[in-house]
This record gives C-alpha cells, sequence and structure tokens, in this order.
C-alpha cells in the first residue's frame, strides 16, 4: 500500500475492509460512536440514531422522533450496569436528547446477558429465518424493546454540533453555533431520575464550535492538583483549540488557548494511551487546513503545586491568597506528516497500539505511528530551548488571573516532535466517491475476531451512508 509521503513513511500498515454493518442507512451519517464497555456503536444520521451490534454486525435498534431536525453527534453514558444504556444525541434543533433501555425487562442476570440476547433478536429480526417459529419469537421479543427518549436539554440558542460525557459520567458537555460550550450535570438521586442542570456556560470562542473531548482517566490525568480532574477541550470555527477547567471555587475557566491552524478545527481528540513516566495526555487537534497537530502540556519539574491541595498553601493549612494563575502553557509538539490535501474531519488515537489515523473529505483513511525511541523529554527551560522545541509567548510566565490564557504558535519547521511520526499507511477511497465524515478505533466482536473484545478495529462513517468496519494489521515496530 502506497502512502502519500514517501519520505514521511515507515514500516508499514494494511487497512483491510471487513463486511460493513447492516443495513445500509441509504443517507449521509455522521458520526460512529463505539459504547465504552459492550459490543454497540451508535450511528447518527437524518433526524435520529441507529444503533448497530459488533457482535453480529446488524442493526440492534434505532433511536427516531425526538428531534426535529438532524442529529450530528452522540455520546454513551459511562459506568452504568451492563444491561442498561443510556444515549446523548446532539441535534440541529438546538436540544440534546436523553435515551434509555433497559435491559431487566428482558429478564437480564445483570450481567450483560439480557442485552446480549437483544442484540441477537435483532439480527433475527434483519435477516433470520422466517420458517422458525423459535426464531420468529425471539424476533417478536425484540420488536416489542424500544428506547424510552426520557429528557429535552434546552438552553442552546443555535445547532448542536457536538456533545460528549465526562469520564465518570457525571457530566455532559454539549457545543453548537451559538459559540457556547455547556457543561451539564446529573443530579438525579437514581439513573431513572433524570434530573439535569447547567453547572457552566463558555463564551470565549469566537466562532461556532465544532467539538467538544473530555480527558481520558488515565494516570497523567489526575497530576495537575489545583484543578478538578475533569479536563474538557473544544475546537472552533475561530480556527482555535480551547482548554477548560474547574477550579478550586467550582468555575470552569480557560486555561489555555492553543492557536497554529489557519482554518476551522474540525475536532480534538484525547491521546487515550498511558505515557511514559505518567506524563499528562496529549492532544490531536485536527482542521480544514489539512493539518493534524500534536499538543502536550508543558508540565512543572518540581511538579505542580507538590505542597498545595485544595488552594491551600504548606504552611499551616493557610489558605494561599498569592496562589498561581489558573493558566497552562501548551506546546504544539508535532504537525504530522502532510497526507491529505483537503479537510481533516476526523483523527483518532488508538489506546492499544499509539497509532493514530486520519480521514476526511479527500475519502482517504490515514495511519501514522511515533518513533518513540526518538523522543526526548527535556528537563528544564534551558534543555527546552537546546532541543529547539517550542517557545512560550513573550512575559507568558507574568500571566494574572484576568489575563488572557496562555496561547502559543510556533512555526512547523521548529517542531523537532513532528520528525517522530511516520505515514505507515493509507488506503485511498475508502467510500468510493464519497467524503468520509468520520474514523474512530473500536474492539471488534465478530466471529472473525481472534481474540473477542481485545483486538481493534476501525470504522469510518460516510456520505454514502456505510458504517464500514477495517482491519488494520501492523508490522512490528
Amino acid at each position: 500500500m502506497q502512502p502519500t509521503s514517501v519520505s514521511s513513511t515507515t514500516g508499514g500498515a494494511q487497512i483491510v475492509a471487513l463486511a460493513p454493518l447492516r443495513p445500509d442507512l441509504c443517507e449521509r451519517a455522521w458520526q460512529t460512536v463505539p459504547h465504552p464497555s459492550l459490543p454497540l456503536v451508535a450511528t447518527v444520521h437524518g433526524k435520529g440514531v441507529t444503533v448497530f451490534s459488533l457482535a453480529t454486525l446488524f442493526s440492534h435498534s434505532s433511536l427516531t422522533g425526538g428531534h426535529t431536525r438532524s442529529v450530528r453527534s452522540a455520546a454513551w453514558k459511562p459506568n452504568l450496569p451492563p444491561h442498561k444504556l443510556c444515549l446523548v444525541s446532539g441535534s440541529f434543533d438546538a436540544t440534546a436528547g436523553v435515551w434509555r433501555w433497559d435491559g431487566d425487562q428482558a429478564g437480564g442476570e445483570g450481567d450483560g446477558t439480557a442485552l446480549e440476547r437483544e442484540v441477537t433478536s435483532a439480527n433475527v429480526r434483519n435477516g433470520g429465518n422466517d420458517d422458525d417459529d423459535d426464531d420468529d419469537q425471539d424476533s417478536n421479543a425484540g420488536e416489542d424493546k424500544e428506547w424510552e427518549f426520557t429528557l429535552v436539554l434546552e438552553g442552546h440558542d443555535s445547532e448542536i454540533k457536538s456533545c460528549a460525557f465526562s469520564p465518570s459520567g457525571a457530566h455532559l458537555a454539549t457545543c453548537s453555533r451559538d459559540k457556547s460550550v455547556w457543561i451539564w450535570e446529573d443530579i438525579g438521586a437514581s439513573e431513572e431520575d433524570d434530573e439535569w442542570e447547567t453547572i457552566a456556560v463558555l463564551n470565549e470562542h469566537e466562532g461556532d464550535v465544532k467539538a467538544v473531548a473530555w480527558c481520558p482517566d488515565l494516570p497523567g490525568r489526575n497530576a495537575r492538583r489545583r484543578y478538578s480532574p475533569d479536563v474538557l477541550a473544544s475546537a472552533s470555527y475561530d480556527n482555535t483549540v480551547r482548554v477548560w477547567r474547574e477550579d478550586n471555587d467550582g468555575e470552569w475557566v480557560c486555561v489555555a488557548v492553543l492557536e497554529g491552524h489557519e482554518q476551522t478545527v474540525w475536532g480534538v481528540q484525547w491521546e487515550s494511551r498511558p505515557r511514559a513516566g505518567d506524563r499528562f495526555p496529549r492532544l490531536l487537534s485536527y482542521s480544514a487546513d489539512a493539518t493534524i497537530r500534536v499538543w502536550t502540556l508543558k508540565e512543572d519539574d518540581e511538579g505542580d503545586e507538590g505542597g498545595e491541595q485544595g488552594g491551600r498553601s504548606a504552611l499551616g493549612g493557610i489558605p494561599n491568597t498569592m496562589r498561581r494563575s489558573l493558566r497552562e502553557e501548551w506546546m504544539c509538539s508535532a504537525v504530522l506528516p502532510a497526507a491529505h490535501h483537503r479537510d481533516v474531519y476526523a483523527a483518532a488515537w488508538s489506546a492499544q497500539s499509539g497509532v493514530v489515523v486520519s480521514t476526511g473529505s479527500d475519502g482517504k483513511i490515514v495511519l501514522y505511528r511515533e518513533d518513540l525511541e526518538e523522543e526526548q523529554v527535556p528537563t528544564s527551560a534551558a534543555a527546552t530551548t537546546e532541543l529547539g522545541a517550542d517557545q512560550p509567548m513573550a512575559n507568558a510566565g507574568a500571566a494574572t488571573e484576568g489575563d488572557e490564557p496562555m496561547a502559543v504558535q510556533q512555526p512547523t519547521a521548529a517542531l523537532p516532535g513532528s520528525a517522530r511520526w511516520k505515514i505507515i499507511g493509507t488506503k485511498e477511497n475508502a467510500h468510493g466517491p464519497y467524503e468520509v465524515n468520520h474514523v474512530i478505533w473500536c474492539k471488534r466482536y465478530d466471529g472473525g475476531a481472534s481474540a473477542r473484545g481485545e483486538e481493534e478495529i476501525l470504522i469510518t462513517t460516510g456520505d454514502n451512508g456505510i458504517v464500514q468496519p477495517w482491519e488494520v494489521i501492523l508490522d512490528k515496530q
């Protein structure tokens, strides 16, 4: 398989098409989101969502009738019992819908068995043998089970472009054409209560906010002690990425503005694989300028506020009224090798291999791998300068509470990390002549898996309405 940039190629990888998920959606599909623990994915298209089983490769169920305009995003709520499902859909009707499925009614044992039975019945429903009475009985049982549209979250003034749950499931972020990011909290006493409240409205972007993403719960995430663990990133039509955190007073604040893209930033994805030394996860951003950037948090050598917890100093627990500004220094540490000639609509980081995949308007799937042996970690400001790494803006260290958060921008040639990334495989025309709107890594559960629920595959979603799984065969590095 010929890569786009021969000079930036090492090793090799094969991208092999598997059987597409059935049935075809027969209309433009925007995004496919894997369930965090079950063999299910949710694909948004039209005014609804179709849930597919990764075990049977057929549709499991459909979510329709909750929205009056196109649905463009969906998010699974994590950390629920395996027989219960909760999904939020974000729509151009300016609302987010909360949907629930309760497998208890199917007589489950609390271990997901009931849900697996529903997945199987969905397969029978779409392609089973009508002459088999038992299959007909299972099919009817499945058809009686439907999603419940339990709540509408209202507040945005315009189209919702993206939604995402925090790792704990306690917070939901939505973003919109109205240039705002909203953070919602589930305050219900139980899952059945469905009580949500708005805890923050973030209005600092200067253009439509295209996407939001929460930092995954990795070991390096919780080192920044002057904040809560949750970290949110947002991408915007104003060509920037913003990083948000909750401070010790419970206020959500912008701690960094990441500048460097020359056109709309279509989305962001956090690194999902733990880093050596439990360093903070990096962030990917991808843009209409056909580039993909890697952003790295500059962490304090002595540890972040090693003696300070909850806004108090180490001196007798006296409140520290002179605490440092709630700002972070993020640097663009790499620009991935040029591969796309049009907008990059999606990119994702593998939790297993660390391989990055991207796709976009040119219909191409591209794989990139980082040579970790070449990675060097500067241990001081002097070392950072010596390596020719990114330099912060002048007077950045003197930021105060009222200042604009750190904004860092460097020329691509000054980024030594770029040389570590190589293209290892490409797939041209992945959906024929159609644009590919989304790509994501997920676990494989079908009969062709050598280790069910352990090995990874790719799933792409395109304008042709096909939800296409791909096997990725990596050469040993």
